[in-house]
């Protein structure tokens, strides 16, 4: 599979594209769950920490993970099984106002992110050629579901940066 291009997805994503240099995502994928588990897990001691007031705690960053791996998952459900229907944005911030990722255990938000990612992971092996460059329609911004098997890891990375850098 190739790297996808510029037309594959909208310039505000190209910041997560850019974070996944393989070629092969796949194998990326699943490398990179050793180094995520690692990377949260070090803040086991300080999950309900934010670096600022008013930013987001450590669990908070991981449900985030995994509410945006489950949004783009099914974008990539939807546009590899040919679906043309236009799917919706969603807010970030007010989907956090939603959920209290603060009564969960670091653990279990980890192992939950996983498990979602695992099944991505296994959804896009079992694809099609043709499927990867099914196209479709998010936000109001097109896609290619191999552009958001490549945003998915970069998302993930572009997290884990944040959280090295301010949480540390």
């Amino acid at each position: 599979m190739t790297r996808p291009q510029m037309t594959d997805y909208r310039s505000y994503y190209a910041r997560y594209v850019d974070l996944v240099p393989e070629e092969d995502v796949l194998a990326a994928m699943q490398q990179q769950a050793e180094v995520t588990a690692r990377q949260i897990l070090q803040f086991a001691e300080r999950a309900d920490h934010s670096y600022a007031p008013g930013k987001w705690t450590v669990k908070q960053v991981v449900g985030h993970m995994t509410d945006t791996e489950r949004v783009f998952g099914q974008r990539a459900l939807f546009f590899a099984r040919g679906d043309c229907a236009e799917l919706p944005s969603f807010e970030q911030d007010d989907w956090m106002v939603a959920c209290d990722f603060e009564v969960c255990s670091l653990e279990s938000l980890l192992a939950e992110f996983q498990a979602v990612r695992r099944g991505h992971e296994l959804f896009f092996r079992h694809l099609p050629h043709s499927a990867w460059e099914g196209r479709g329609i998010a936000s109001g911004n097109p896609f290619t579901v191999r552009a958001l098997a490549y945003i998915m890891l970069g998302h993930e990375r572009a997290h884990l940066q944040v959280l090295q850098e301010r949480y540390s």
